[in-house]
């Protein structure tokens, strides 16, 4: 998609402004964020997140949105930056405080009609977020738009779309919840640090690419796409979320054994998935898992720390009762991120990859803080995430979930636009799944 025709076929925002906000400070020393093999394997990947707000008691200053954003950047100086590439070839990041995109919008529903529409999550991230992809001038887009929509009632959305090849959806929730953070008056942490995250080309990976034949198994190597880093859609995709309350996850939960609720999830989508594109569709996963450090406002750089690995079922999923297959899938804790590492490095990242949908992907982001972003001494009223560039075998996202009344796990799908609908039937009447 060219980002010319973003936004333009939305009827529900209009009046958008763009603008730019860069550090506070200069960064200096000639900083350079040179990229793991891990976030190479996701460049043509992108997070979009977006989150709720009802209206405050003040009217809504978009330059007090702004305002605490150049403090944010001084800290997190690599979302300024963009991307370049070395003499090899590989790309990294000069931190040279180009800045980030804002974008200023207006619509004339309110955030409860917003959020009553059926099916919101796919408007959601075509008019609530300004989903940029990196290039064709790729030394001259920046790595992440942020999108402030005012809603008729007062309310506000915060739409993020972030290139993957900067961190996780970890580093960029944590990023949004340090803004907040800023915005309310607190001090921020002195120093950040950035956790190991492997050395692009190391001896090790280098050893296992041998000639670049052997490719991990949660990726897939596609065509050369050159600076701009989109695939080419070879189905028509769609985005949809559901939401399951915690006691109905909690009634298939194995009664011995460790497994989490988003094993439970895991379980139910690919026994069902499995039903819908027979059984031979499904017999391989990929399951990533969040690696974040700490929690709550501890002070890191963004990075790609999830642990990748796949599942290969050589038994019918179909016939295997969700408290078993959860159970096993629980038990595996496989890791291949080693393995991705020498797939990229063989030919100093210049290949170009799948991660998400590769494999039916499925992303354990049950522990992310998404509700942890504050504005105005409140936190969202419903927040989201979804992936942008996604291969025909889709991705699942468990996040956290919020209700009125009820909390549990939010289900965000992006799938064959036939697979949504059968899926999200099968979840709503199957008595087998919630």
């Amino acid at each position: 998609m060219s980002q010319s025709n973003r936004h333009q076929d939305s009827p529900v925002v209009h009046g958008l402004k763009l603008s730019s906000v860069v550090p506070g400070t200069i960064t200096g020393d000639n900083r350079a964020r040179e990229l793991t093999g891990m976030d190479l394997a996701v460049k043509l990947h992108y997070l979009r997140g977006v989150y709720f707000f009802r209206a405050p008691d003040v009217p809504v200053d978009i330059e007090s949105l702004k305002e605490p954003m150049f403090r944010t950047l001084e800290l997190f100086y690599p979302v300024s930056g963009r991307v370049r590439r070395a003499e090899t070839g590989r790309p990294f990041i000069k931190c040279n405080d180009s800045g980030v995109r804002i974008v200023e919008a207006e619509t004339e529903k309110t955030v409860d009609e917003w959020l009553e529409m059926d099916d919101h999550a796919g408007v959601d991230h075509t008019a609530l977020i300004y989903s940029h992809v990196l290039g064709p001038d790729l030394g001259f887009t920046p790595l992440v738009f942020i999108q402030f929509t005012l809603f008729k009632c007062g309310g506000i959305s915060v739409g993020l779309s972030w290139a993957h090849v900067l961190g996780d959806a970890f580093s960029a929730s944590f990023f949004l919840n340090m803004w907040g953070h800023i915005m309310a008056g607190r001090d921020p942490p002195k120093h950040f640090h950035l956790p190991p995250l492997g050395q692009p080309g190391t001896e090790a990976a280098l050893q296992d690419a041998g000639s670049g034949k052997n490719v991990a198994s949660s990726l897939r190597r596609i065509d050369p796409v050159g600076d701009h880093w989109v695939i080419a859609d070879r189905c028509t995709m769609r985005t949809s979320s559901v939401h399951i309350a915690r006691d109905h996850i909690d009634r298939l939960m194995p009664s011995h054994g460790k497994c989490s609720r988003f094993h439970v999830v895991l379980a139910v989508i690919w026994k069902t998935l499995a039903r819908i594109r027979g059984e031979g569709g499904a017999r391989t996963v990929t399951v990533c898992a969040g690696s974040h450090h700490g929690g709550g406002l501890e002070p890191y750089l963004p990075g790609n720390r999830m642990i990748v690995g796949t599942v290969n079922a050589d038994f019918p999923i179909t016939e295997t009762d969700v408290p078993e297959l959860a159970t096993w899938v629980a038990s595996l804790k496989t890791n291949e991120n080693h393995q991705v590492e020498g797939t990229v490095a063989w030919d100093s990242g210049q290949s170009d990859y799948v991660l998400y949908g590769a494999n039916l992907t499925f992303v354990n982001l049950e522990d992310a803080d998404i509700y942890g972003l504050e504005w105005k001494g409140q936190k969202p009223v419903y927040a989201n995430y979804a992936i942008g560039g996604v291969g025909s075998e889709g991705v699942i996202l468990v996040l956290p979930w919020k209700g009125k009344e009820r909390e549990g796990l939010t289900i965000t799908m992006t799938l064959a636009e036939t697979e949504v609908s059968e899926l999200k039937k099968e979840l709503r009447t199957n008595p087998q799944c919630f």
